[in-house]
């Protein structure tokens, strides 16, 4: 495995930190996709110069990919990937995280991506909050990412403890 891209059903499953446990235990390099897309001021990359950013990453012999972005990159990092890894976690695993998360973010100011924070308003009143994002895509994501990922080698995990016992298989010699 050279190639793996992490996706998940929704913001809070963990994704980034099995990518970037992933990436160290593999000695592989990692690439947040959320990096790549989020502009200073929370402005969205346009499509086309988000593919030409992320052409280039894919078209190494060997990376861990954080992100999905169908929307805006169809299926052009699965196409590369060796395997994907799909977290699933459920909702009452990933939702509690997520709020955990995105309120200790907004009150220490931490940045991220190109110096973006977030705010508790626009976490949980803002008609674009991450909260309600993740909430909206979690059923289509359950209910897409099957057919989606049924003609390519990909591992769901549905539990933290599959997660773990995933984690535990992986080695630099695999």
């Amino acid at each position: 495995m050279r190639r793996i891209q992490v996706i998940t059903s929704a913001s809070g499953n963990g994704g980034t930190t099995l990518a970037k446990e992933l990436a160290a235990r593999l000695e592989l390099p990692f690439h947040e996709l959320d990096a790549l897309f989020w502009r200073p001021g929370w402005a969205e990359t346009p499509k086309d110069q988000f593919r030409e950013l992320v052409e280039p990453v894919i078209a190494g012999e060997e990376w861990v990919i954080d992100g999905n972005y169908h929307g805006k990159l169809g299926d052009l990092i699965l196409r590369r990937a060796e395997l994907v890894i799909w977290l699933d976690l459920p909702v009452y695993v990933w939702l509690p995280r997520l709020v955990r998360r995105t309120v200790r973010r907004a009150l220490t100011r931490e940045p991220l991506w190109n110096g973006n924070r977030e705010t508790l308003r626009s976490a949980l009143l803002s008609t674009d909050s991450l909260l309600l994002f993740a909430l909206r895509v979690y059923r289509s994501r359950r209910r897409t990412y099957p057919a989606r990922l049924a003609r390519l080698r990909h591992v769901r995990l549905r539990s933290s403890a599959e997660v773990e016992r995933f984690l535990s298989s992986v080695s630099p010699a695999t």
